[in-house]
């Protein structure tokens, strides 16, 4: 679909509150049309989005790969309803709303018009179908000042590698909203061969390339129980990483030739917003690529009051290639500034010139907001991670390291701007990190100016063993901690006088009900920079 016919029919969906009743279907079966479960997300102090995608039929990858389906018509009517209790005897809003086929049978309502810092529920609808009753919230007013927020952070969710325990856990945090910070899906087919880890679960779908095939993964995924419980439990804001399309990618580079690239990477991001919590002006603010494709702006502001503002950035989509990385092949990995003179090019850049500066102007917006707390949410560590002891140095090219210039000129933005505090958020790495950010992470007696909090995957397996995680800490006296052993995720509660991390970890991710412990708790204090072990 061109871009412009696709905005088009997200933004008139999105806002569409009456439909006609002529897409009503009574040839499907109407009890087995939201097998994907609902979502909600992008809370503002006045509303939020509602998610749902119909489907008809087996979810692919639950069976075998020529199981015939029956398609759904091009389009259906769905209704949806919000009200102040779980039985739906307080109905403020109602609509319609319409499932097309070019939009994947998606569904996305932006509701307004409700009072900031409320819990609400909602449903949805088409014929004698209903989904679940879910639970959802609208932000604080702009000027306000919670008394407290909790949200849970977490990534990297490969479904053959782990059960989503995780997820049911989130259940009893008492969660005001949750961030996913990448890796939603992962694009693999089944290994042909056996793998090095366990397999906890299998699925029958081809390697995704094309739209149909991402849409088939994201369907796959959104079976598990205890996930869509999650989204039914509190609003999420949500981000991508590599996985979404092409492992490591880079921006416009990928693996294969550019263009079939680009075209996996149009399909991705398409199937991204078809299945996510997304206002339809995600699709409006893409940055011009090729010169030919605008890509999917998820790189955004999001407030919580005065207490607390993300900043949600995009470390992939406009990224330059890996230092050092051949056209069309995979990413080394590892490099060293001695071996891979590119590395210290100072133009190069993770987050690309425009969102660098829109990503300054946010810093310099909070410093005099009076906004308690600034969190970079983001999908990668931030900070250095030196994976030989000095005056030797190895560094991951995929990950900030492998854009040192563009990592100092954020660090300058913190330091010059100076928001009351700062605290980094990210995932990929399947390893828990906690870390003092430093001014200049050249100089290791220079400030502490913010914190990070890397958490680990809920479901993907590390290829580092603790051990290896020991020494990189052990090389890097900023990281306090680093943990690949385990699966989880984290929880933060914030207060206008402390930030709480608690890192949640699973007992064995391989079982569906597994157990969960506590495996550390870090505190931020207001005006000091930096984690403390609680």
């Amino acid at each position: 679909m061109h871009r412009r016919d696709l905005i088009r029919l997200a933004v008139t969906t999105a806002a569409a509150t009456s439909m006609p009743r002529w897409a009503w279907s009574a040839t499907l079966n109407q009890r087995e049309l939201f097998p994907l479960g609902v979502a909600s997300g992008a809370p503002t102090p006045d509303g939020f989005v509602l998610w749902t995608r119909l489907l008809n039929g087996p979810v692919p990858g639950t069976v075998p790969a020529d199981t015939p389906r029956t398609p759904l018509p091009d389009a259906l009517t769905v209704r949806w309803e919000v009200a102040e209790d779980e039985s739906f005897q307080r109905i403020v809003r109602t609509g319609q709303a319409q499932a097309l086929a070019d939009l994947g049978h998606a569904v996305h309502v932006e509701v307004a018009g409700l009072q900031p810092d409320c819990w609400y529920f909602y449903r949805f609808m088409h014929g004698d179908a209903v989904t679940q009753t879910a639970r959802t919230r609208t932000a604080p007013a702009p000027y306000a000042l919670p008394a407290k927020l909790r949200f849970a952070f977490v990534s990297c969710q490969r479904w053959e590698q782990g059960h989503y325990a995780g997820y049911r856990h989130m259940l009893d945090e008492n969660l005001d909203l949750v961030l996913f910070l990448g890796d939603y899906i992962y694009e693999y087919a089944m290994p042909k061969t056996p793998p090095s880890y366990t397999l906890a679960r299998t699925h029958t779908l081809v390697a995704a390339k094309t739209l149909g095939d991402y849409r088939d993964r994201y369907a796959l995924y959104r079976t598990d129980e205890q996930l869509q419980a999650a989204h039914r439990a509190c609003p999420w804001l949500v981000s991508w990483d590599d996985h979404e399309v092409q492992d490591d990618y880079a921006g416009l580079e990928g693996t294969g030739t550019a263009s079939a690239f680009l075209a996996r990477r149009n399909a991705g991001y398409q199937a991204f917003y078809e299945n996510m919590p997304l206002r339809a002006s995600a699709l409006t603010h893409g940055l011009t690529g090729l010169g030919t494709h605008d890509g999917l702006r998820i790189h955004e502001r999001h407030a919580w009051g005065r207490l607390l503002r993300f900043h949600m950035l995009d470390t992939r989509q406009y990224r330059d290639r890996q230092a050092c990385r051949v056209p069309g092949e995979k990413a080394q990995g590892t490099v060293t500034p001695q071996g891979c003179l590119e590395l210290q090019d100072p133009a190069r850049s993770i987050l690309g010139v425009d969102q660098e500066r829109w990503a300054e102007q946010g810093l310099a917006q909070d410093a005099t907001s009076g906004v308690h707390w600034t969190a970079m949410a983001q999908q990668t560590i931030f900070s250095r991670r030196n994976y030989q002891p000095l005056p030797a140095e190895s560094y991951h090219s995929s990950t900030w390291d492998g854009y040192p210039a563009c990592r100092q000129r954020l660090l300058d933005a913190v330091r010059i701007s100076a928001p009351r505090n700062t605290v980094f958020l990210g995932g990929d790495i399947h390893q828990n990190y906690v870390c003092k950010v430093l001014a200049d992470f050249s100089n290791a007696q220079s400030p502490v100016i913010a914190s990070e909090f890397c958490g680990t995957s809920i479901a993907s397996a590390s290829s580092v063993p603790q051990s290896r995680a020991q020494e990189i800490a052990d090389n890097n006296p900023h990281i306090l901690l680093a943990r690949s052993d385990r699966r989880g995720y984290a929880v933060a509660e914030v207060t206008p006088q402390r930030w709480t991390t608690t890192l949640r970890v699973l007992d064995d991710v391989a079982k569906p009900a597994s157990g969960i412990s506590t495996l550390a708790r870090f505190v931020v204090d207001d005006g000091v920079a930096g984690p403390r072990l609680a």
